[in-house]
């Protein structure tokens, strides 16, 4: 009798087992989600930590803004940041190189302010001024001899530098500083940052018409346009500053040996290397470049050593690769095929919009490159058409976000937008604009 009981005891449980795990199939399978094939119980689980996410993202993007905005879904519901001009473009060439731009610095090296106290800029690096001037010579893009080499942190400190130093201090006000419309919209925001009872913003050099000094930037190739350009003040006062960020082989032909009184170039748009905060000055005027470094001293006490121990080594990588053997793999012309086919893939999508408009530029030849060719700028400056009034807000409803033509003392039909994001960024960009009809 026991034996049947045990038995039976053993079946129901067996029973009520099965009846247990049916159930809980039944109610699994109720609650399948046929949309997406996925368990709504995973799902709201994986959507709690895709709200998570999400905060954190916010969160972080508050703190420090990122390259582009947060993926939603799909490549087409994606927003394109075009409005700053990051060089990540170059980074696929720099993957390549590898190690041949590695530097490792022992950490009992560099550990002084001075770099050379008997140079007149102290904390310039010997060995990045070595490879400035052989830049310059290579590429034929500036003449070094009798110039005095400044370092800064980027060619906005340089420009700084250069207000503090060019500005008479005898002045009863603020000596002017202007440039032509359109001009880089940073301009006017780093003159008045620090309200200087030197220097401040003056606005558009071709309206400008005051008697007495005043300091002209002319920048060439032009940032947002793309055009060379002239002084257009004909004062007999006006002291020039001559900004060529962009005077590279691979934005615009070479002609000729840029030889100004005061120079300014920068790491992040020659090489692309943003990050290291670097930028130099060719200044023929002793005094000037005097106080340049006296300013930059005060500000921030020199410039790193170990940016412009990087520097030097990538600056050397490139004339290495432009004159010798490898010329073929050379930054270059590397640089100049990336922007060749940008420039080509943003007109056919301009044309086959019809509701915006480009420059066209004439080719030149280019004496380091040995070639005829239109220049190419890191930014295009587009026109919207027709009955579009703001065409910045117009594309952000598009989801492109770009710099609009107020910024840069001109109609807000136009924008900046950059030409040097990565590939997939640009590639999405160009087929988006082709497919906008209104």
């Amino acid at each position: 009798m026991a034996y049947i009981l045990s038995v039976f005891a053993v079946r129901n449980l067996l029973v009520l087992s099965l009846a247990l795990n049916v159930s809980l199939i039944l109610r699994v399978l109720l609650l399948h989600d046929s949309q997406d094939g996925s368990f709504n119980g995973f799902f709201f689980a994986e959507q709690k930590e895709e709200a998570l996410a999400t905060k954190i993202t916010r969160l972080s993007s508050s703190v420090a803004p990122s390259p582009s905005l947060p993926i939603a879904q799909g490549d087409e519901d994606r927003v394109i940041n075009l409005d700053h001009g990051d060089p990540t473009m170059y980074e696929s060439y720099w993957q390549k190189k590898g190690d041949e731009t590695t530097v490792v610095i022992p950490g009992w090296q560099f550990m002084s302010y001075f770099s050379d106290a008997t140079r007149l800029c102290w904390f310039l690096e010997p060995e990045f001024a070595k490879q400035i001037v052989r830049l310059h010579k290579v590429v034929g893009n500036a003449v070094t001899e009798n110039r005095h080499i400044v370092v800064g942190t980027g060619s906005t400190q340089l420009f700084q530098a250069a207000l503090y130093a060019l500005s008479p201090c005898a002045e009863a006000e603020p000596i002017s500083v202007v440039s032509a419309a359109p001009y880089y919209s940073s301009y006017p925001l780093i003159t008045d940052c620090l309200k200087s009872r030197l220097y401040k913003w003056a606005g558009d050099a071709r309206s400008f018409s005051k008697n007495g000094p005043y300091i002209e930037l002319v920048t060439s190739p032009n940032n947002p346009d793309g055009f060379a350009r002239r002084s257009v003040v004909n004062g007999s006062e006006g002291i020039l500053i001559h900004d060529l960020a962009y005077y590279w082989p691979q934005y615009t032909p070479i002609s000729s040996p840029a030889n100004y009184d005061l120079m300014l170039f920068t790491v992040s748009k020659s090489t692309g290397h943003a990050g290291m905060r670097i930028g130099w000055a060719l200044v023929k005027d002793e005094d000037v470049a005097r106080k340049m470094t006296k300013y930059i001293e005060i500000n921030t006490i020199g410039v790193s050593k170990d940016s412009q121990v990087r520097a030097a080594k990538v600056l050397k990588v490139i004339s290495d690769n432009s004159e010798g053997p490898n010329e073929g793999d050379s930054f270059f012309e590397f640089s100049y095929r990336v922007m060749a086919k940008r420039w080509k893939q943003l007109r056919e999508a301009v044309q086959q919009s019809g509701l915006f408009s480009v420059s066209d530029f004439p080719p030149q030849l280019c004496m380091f490159l040995n070639r005829v060719f239109e220049p190419q700028p890191a930014f295009a400056w587009i026109k919207c058409e027709g009955d579009i009034e703001d065409c910045e807000s117009f594309l952000r409803g598009k989801k492109i976000l770009t710099r609009g033509g107020k910024h840069f003392g001109v109609s807000p039909k136009y924008v900046r937008i950059s030409m040097l994001d990565r590939d997939k960024n640009y590639e999405t960009f160009v087929r988006r604009l082709s497919t906008i009809r209104s």
